[in-house]
């Protein structure tokens, strides 16, 4: 193992011209999104809340009263009896994600020399500097606010609230104020949607050392300034904002930078630190800036940054809710699939690494969306199904959790699935921390209640079926898009009975587990491989982006090589089977996670390889949804840092494996801090010659340790240290 240490960082030696490769910081309310260059910087600030009104009709489709006869002409063989299962509305999207203004910082051409812009991962701040001037900013986690330093000798800067960003619609109403103050000034900007009652405001609070400040609207002029503190909030709103009550709330904040930073990183640098990752690279590939290091795609010092820089974007993309599409953070109000959160891949797989990178904050912020939602939740199975219980949504906005994105394509209403697979995190979380969260158990007991509603209809065998039926985003070969059976109906149905069971112990617990038990078991094809649809005579659609029918494998041990062989190869052959489809780097890394669990290395590699050497990293080391750097979008970015562990160490509340799916080009390295769903920590490092792990556990428990010898039972005390050696190879 190298002595040296990872990079907690990444830096470049030019501006940053386009904002797709700007610097992030964020406290999962704001964010910041730091571009431009050493004499014309620019700050977009973004909020979780700002989405623009799009006059949608967020009332989920009536369609109870026609549910029997739907099933009826289904089961009876009519392939395509859900294409007019709706209400006859358009696809309409939800509510876009947009940026609200950005804080532009210019000034006269300077000396530019030995220019250099940074991103410290455990401190959040992002610094520019040069020829003796330095802009640093950082989104504080304490006091929910975008704070900026320029320092300098003689400064001279043009401060204003810019809303001009791309994409920005026809239309708006925009509202300049400017005002000087005791400290400097206070700056504001109104941005009325067009044919809404709704606005955002923007508030800077602007504090300037020496020097003078005078107005030069819509914003001031600082000259001969040797220091500028500059504090900014957002909010989005009906009516108008006070500005001045928020001006005061702001100047009332510490006045010092090194105050309000100290502030911040006591929440930030714990979290972030909590896991780190050693790859035992290059020294010398570690001192590169990111953008050469992504031209070398099989460096161990690229997937060490990576590694950090998603859990870096991840933790500061969650709080108030957890990451959209495109994190917290975009340039530009055209944001694609409206920067929603896509709830039938991308968040789960965003959020992945959560509970074994040991990040709560992020299952904290997946969960203020659940349990906020659940009443539109309860709508949804009422309105499409006629039942109790919930049906979660494919998309949301954040704000609505109805069901009404969907079309004939699309008809995301019919899945069915949603609840239990953005409730399995927050189960995990639960065994991870040995505590069940009450929250969480009365929506699985929720799910439930549904399952209990929904499956009334049995097949010839007397197994119940999940009629209609829906596999995101895909469809038979040789059949409409709502069918019957989609294995990740049944896999989340089992999964959502027996955990609901486990939470409610008593009569419930009997009647759901009895429920769960008439399942039919999942369909092998002819083929081989583990059919998405386990009705017989649908046929499978192999080249697609989703890996929806491997739900099973991962996220849920359902399937695994230990306990169910014979379906973990016919799931293994699905794998072999899927294509592509239009290589979006989600399906590229939802590929190795379920690689992972099946203990396939050398696919793990390639569907990383896929990634790495496509092309979707900015130099901001935020990720692009298709090769290229096309389409800014966080999946890659934040699902990366769970493909890394997964193929290292899995856990189950009950099991332990070490080195799955270690590849080859990983010989040795080091894995620190992660969890266990068993209650403990564990550090991980390895070489050639063999491995040791050390489990520090919270809980007295005992598990099953497998690795590439075999199987062997570990009997864990809580506070006593367990050390276990192993062979790699």
């Amino acid at each position: 193992m190298t002595a040296s240490t990872p990079v907690h960082g990444t830096w470049e030696p030019h501006p940053a011209d386009r904002w797709e490769d700007g610097f992030l910081s964020g406290n999962g309310r704001h964010g910041a999104l730091v571009h431009g260059g050493p004499h014309a910087e620019r700050v977009v600030v973004t909020h979780h809340t700002l989405l623009r009104p799009n006059g949608r009709d967020s009332r989920p489709p009536q369609l109870a009263d026609e549910l029997p006869a739907l099933q009826d002409r289904l089961l009876a063989g009519d392939t395509t009896a859900a294409e007019d299962f709706t209400d006859g509305r358009p696809l309409h999207w939800v509510q876009p994600f947009h940026p609200a203004f950005q804080v532009r910082l210019g000034g006269p051409p300077g000396d530019s020399r030995d220019y250099r812009r940074d991103v410290d991962y455990p401190t959040g701040v992002v610094r520019a500097g040069c020829a003796g001037r330095t802009s640093r900013v950082f989104v504080s986690r304490a006091d929910d606010v975008i704070v900026q330093q320029v320092t300098g000798p003689g400064l001279t800067l043009d401060i204003d609230l810019d809303p001009r960003l791309p994409g920005a619609p026809t239309g708006l109403g925009i509202g300049h104020g400017a005002v000087l103050t005791p400290e400097g000034a206070l700056l504001s900007l109104r941005v009325r949607y067009p044919d809404s009652d709704q606005a955002c405001t923007g508030v800077s609070h602007i504090t300037v050392t020496g020097g003078t400040t005078t107005l030069v609207p819509p914003g001031v002029r600082i000259e001969g300034a040797w220091s500028v503190l500059i504090l900014t909030r957002v909010h989005r709103h009906t009516g108008e904002l006070d500005v001045v009550a928020e001006g005061r709330a702001l100047r009332d904040l510490p006045g010092a930078y090194d105050e309000l930073l100290d502030r911040h990183t006591a929440l930030h640098r714990t979290a972030y630190e909590r896991v780190t990752l050693d790859l035992a690279a290059d020294p010398a590939e570690r001192a590169l800036p990111g953008s050469e290091l992504l031209k070398r795609p099989r460096s161990a010092a690229l997937l060490e940054r990576l590694f950090a820089a998603g859990r870096y974007h991840l933790l500061s993309a969650s709080g108030l809710l957890p990451p959209r599409l495109t994190g917290l953070w975009t340039g530009d109000w055209n944001t694609a699939w409206s920067g929603a959160f896509t709830n039938d891949a991308n968040l789960n797989l965003q959020t992945a690494s959560a509970a074994a990178a040991a990040l709560p904050e992020v299952t904290d912020a997946h969960a203020n969306l659940v349990h906020r939602q659940l009443p539109d939740w309860r709508d949804n199975a009422r309105a499409v199904f006629g039942t109790r219980g919930v049906v979660a949504p494919a998309h949301t906005d954040g704000e609505s959790g109805h069901s009404y994105h969907f079309s004939r394509e699309y008809p995301l209403h019919l899945w069915t699935a949603g609840a239990d697979w953005l409730l399995k995190p927050l189960v995990d979380h639960d065994e991870t921390h040995g505590t069940r969260d009450p929250r969480t158990a009365a929506a699985l007991a929720e799910v439930a209640l549904f399952y209990e509603d929904f499956l009334t209809r049995t097949d010839d065998n007397g197994h119940l079926v999940v009629v209609p039926s829906y596999s995101p985003e895909n469809r038979p070969a040789n059949a409409g898009w709502g069918t019957i059976n989609a294995a990740m109906d049944l896999s989340a149905a089992r999964h959502a009975l027996r955990t609901a069971a486990a939470y409610h112990p008593g009569p419930d617990a009997d009647r759901w587990n009895a429920l769960a038990d008439r399942l039919p078991p999942h369909r092998t094809n002819e083929d081989g491989a583990l059919a998405e649809w386990a009705w017989p005579g649908l046929r499978d659609s192999y080249d697609h982006r989703h890996l929806s029918h491997l739900y099973g494998v991962w996220p849920l041990e359902e399937i695994t090589p230990y306990d169910t062989p014979e379906l973990a190869a016919a799931a293994h052959r699905a794998l072999e089977l899927r294509g592509a489809e239009n290589d979006s780097a989600h399906g590229h890394l939802h590929h190795a996670l379920v690689a992972a669990r099946l203990r396939d290395a050398e696919r793990v590699a390639h569907a990383l390889g896929q990634v790495l050497e496509g092309d979707f990293f900015h130099d901001s080391l935020m990720s692009a949804h298709y090769p290229h750097r096309d389409v800014y979008n966080a999946d890659a970015a934040h699902t990366l840092p769970a493909v890394l562990i997964e193929m290292l160490v899995q856990s189950t509340p009950d099991r332990l494996v070490l080195l799955p799916a270690l590849p080859a080009a990983c010989p040795e390295g080091a894995l620190r801090g992660v969890r266990t769903r068993f209650g403990a920590a564990l550090d991980l490092t390895w070489t050639r010659d063999g491995a040791t792990a050390v489990i520090r556990p919270g809980r007295t428990h005992r598990v099953e340790l497998r690795t590439s010898s075999g199987a062997r039972s570990l009997h864990l005390v809580a506070g006593e240290d367990h050390v276990v050696t192993l062979r790699t190879w």
